[in-house]
């Protein structure tokens, strides 16, 4: 089968990609998806990730199938994981399959084997790997937010337009443009099937602190996460409407919230959104929640909220785009669907229907399973590591690029200045 149709990819630019590692002379391993000849030789692409917590797994999981389901320009290898305890790292590199495991990020960077290097850390510790890896002549997938401030994106994006004339290339993880629904709903946007954008509503909502007895672990320090609610949550759905409404947001205004302001330390290392609290407590310096309105450059209107606070609400993310021609509709806790209205069609049988995104015409979906047959969470990842590995092959500046990381870390910084001033409206900086 022939490859999915992406939404506003960039053209392929004039640079040329890095060697994307030595020719394997074995069977590419790339499974019966597209229909793929097995046994034609592909060129290696070594990967080295390091962290290997929840994003780590998650990542893993990407890079492990995609080979299996999409028919590559190269083979993704997962060469080497990298973590601070010797013996967890060793225990990951096990489970998910990875041939070496690494307690140095700078000596997984220095290996020969490794042309990717995919940065799954908390904030805090982005730039100084991503500096390091594209000094070093490697690809960088990032997770996001890009970084913890304006002024370290800013170094990372200076490094990877600087890397790009070398042939490297630099993306930012801002996976849920990864799935089907989302991806069908840019190209309608694109079309033209909503017409002129009046609206975007998004909410991230989501409640795994709820109880104040939940320890405080590096996600509630600013020194680590950089923000609160607003980087983790926050990031996301910004970049979501951006990409929805394919134009950026021109300023907001903004409040933010710390519900509670002292937490248990954490005894131990956590694990994905879990931990085990001690006697002493610490306090938080981020936020809890983030609520705020924007404006798109178009002049349309927008209102984002995200919080960690949403009793009941475990990660629903849902986002509505209102045009003079139609509506969408997209909610993560029902990803194969996506609301659609067209305002066109006569009123006595107008109204929301619901398109189920399985069909093969569909992005991504021609090399998955039969109409009907769901994806999950979990696809996104693979659909991310697919479109990295054509772009490198294709030595085009990938999608979501870290300028465009870069832009949302300058939203986020926006918000948090109008928070401080009692809701002033920011302008975006450009």
């Amino acid at each position: 089968m022939g490859q999915p149709q992406q939404p506003d990819e960039a053209e392929a630019g004039a640079a040329t990609p890095a060697t994307a590692g030595a020719a394997v002379t074995a069977e590419a391993d790339t499974g019966a998806g597209d229909g793929a000849d097995a046994t034609v030789a592909k060129p290696s692409l070594g990967v080295g990730m390091v962290g290997y917590a929840f994003m780590g797994a998650a990542h893993s999981q990407g890079w492990r199938t995609v080979g299996r389901v999409f028919d590559l320009p190269s083979r993704p290898v997962l060469a080497a994981i990298c973590g601070r305890d010797a013996t967890a790292v060793r225990s990951a590199a096990d489970r998910h399959g990875w041939a070496a495991a690494e307690t140095d990020w700078r000596a997984l960077i220095e290996r020969d084997d490794v042309d990717v290097v995919d940065i799954c850390t908390p904030g805090d510790s982005h730039a100084e790997i991503a500096l390091a890896a594209l000094a070093a002549g490697k690809h960088v997938l990032c997770e996001k937010p890009l970084a913890n401030t304006v002024a370290e994106a800013e170094a990372m994006v200076e490094a990877a337009e600087s890397a790009y004339q070398r042939g490297q290339l630099a993306m930012v993880g801002f996976n849920y443009r990864r799935v089907p629904a989302t991806a069908l709903a840019r190209r309608m946007v694109a079309e033209g099937r909503i017409g002129t954008l009046r609206h975007v509503r998004v909410t991230y909502l989501q409640d795994w602190l709820v109880d104040p007895e939940f320890p405080l672990t590096w996600r509630l320090r600013k020194e680590s996460a950089g923000s609160g609610s607003l980087g983790d949550l926050g990031a996301h759905i910004v970049d979501l409407a951006q990409y929805l409404a394919g134009e950026r947001l021109a300023g907001v205004s903004a409040l933010t919230e710390t519900f509670v302001r002292e937490r248990p330390l954490p005894v131990g290392a956590t694990s994905g959104l879990a931990a085990v609290s001690s006697a002493g407590t610490g306090p938080v310096t981020v936020d809890d929640a983030a609520l705020f309105t924007g404006r798109f450059t178009s002049g349309a209107l927008a209102s984002f909220e995200a919080t960690r606070y949403a009793t009941g609400r475990k990660n629903a993310l849902r986002i509505e785009l209102n045009g003079e021609r139609g509506s969408l509709a997209f909610d993560l806790e029902r990803l194969n669907e996506l609301a659609y209205h067209d305002a066109t069609e006569p009123g006595e049988h107008a109204g929301f229907r619901r398109i189920l995104v399985t069909e093969p015409d569909h992005p991504y979906l021609d090399a998955w399973w039969p109409p009907g047959h769901g994806l999950g969470y979990e696809h996104s990842f693979i659909h991310q590591a697919r479109d990295l590995v054509h772009a490198i092959a294709e030595g085009r500046s990938p999608e979501p690029s870290f300028a465009d990381g870069l832009q949302v870390q300058r939203v986020l910084a926006a918000v948090e200045e109008s928070a401080e001033k009692n809701s002033v409206y920011t302008p975006i900086a450009v």
